[in-house]
C-alpha cells in the first residue's frame, strides 16, 4: 500500500508542479481540477460496508474534453486504493456552465484478499475501473454523481485549481 500512496503522491504533485509552471505542456481552455466524494450510496444495505468511505483526487482536462487523473480513496471495505485512469467528458452548454456526461477507464490499485473479486479482471491487487457520471459545471466547481458498477453511486464535488 505504501508503494501505492507514493505513486498517486508522485502523480499528484508532478501535475500540480507542471501546471504553476506552464511550460507549455497547458494549452488554452486546459483545466486541473481538484475532487473530493464526502458520500457514497450502496445499493445492498445488507453487506458490512465502510459507513465513511471517502475519495480525493485530481485531474487534467483538455481543452478537447480529454482527461488524466488520479485519486487515493478508502474503498467499501476500508482498504486504502488509487485509480489512475483517463476519460472523457461531453458537455451540453458553455465550458464555464454546463451539463456533462463523462466516462473514465483506467487501473483500481489496492483491492486485496479477501475483496479481490469485488472488482473486474483484478490481479493482485490491480484492476480494470470504468466509471461513467452524469453532473453540473458552474464557473470553477462542479457537481457529479459517479455509477460505481453494481455496488452503488458516489456524490463528487471538484473545484478547478487552475484555468
Amino acid at each position: 500500500m505504501r508503494i501505492l500512496a507514493i505513486s498517486c503522491t508522485l502523480f499528484l504533485v508532478v501535475l500540480c508542479g507542471t501546471a504553476r509552471s506552464g511550460e507549455g505542456v497547458f494549452s488554452e481552455g486546459d483545466l486541473v481540477q481538484l475532487s473530493f466524494a464526502p458520500y457514497i450510496y450502496h445499493y445492498n444495505h445488507g453487506r458490512n460496508y465502510n459507513a465513511s468511505p471517502w475519495y480525493t483526487g485530481l485531474e487534467w482536462e483538455s481543452a478537447k474534453r480529454w482527461e488524466l487523473g488520479a485519486a487515493y480513496f478508502s474503498n467499501s471495505y476500508n482498504q486504502p486504493c488509487g485509480y489512475v485512469y483517463g476519460g472523457k467528458r461531453f458537455i451540453a452548454g458553455s465550458p464555464d456552465n454546463h451539463l456533462f456526461l463523462k466516462i473514465t477507464a483506467g487501473a483500481i490499485l489496492g483491492y486485496v484478499h479477501p475483496y479481490e473479486s469485488k472488482i473486474p479482471v483484478n490481479k493482485d491487487g490491480i484492476g480494470l475501473g470504468i466509471i461513467p457520471a452524469v453532473g453540473y459545471k458552474y464557473k470553477r466547481v462542479t457537481t457529479q454523481i459517479a455509477v460505481l458498477s453494481m455496488s452503488g453511486l458516489m456524490v463528487n464535488f471538484g473545484y478547478d485549481i487552475w484555468k
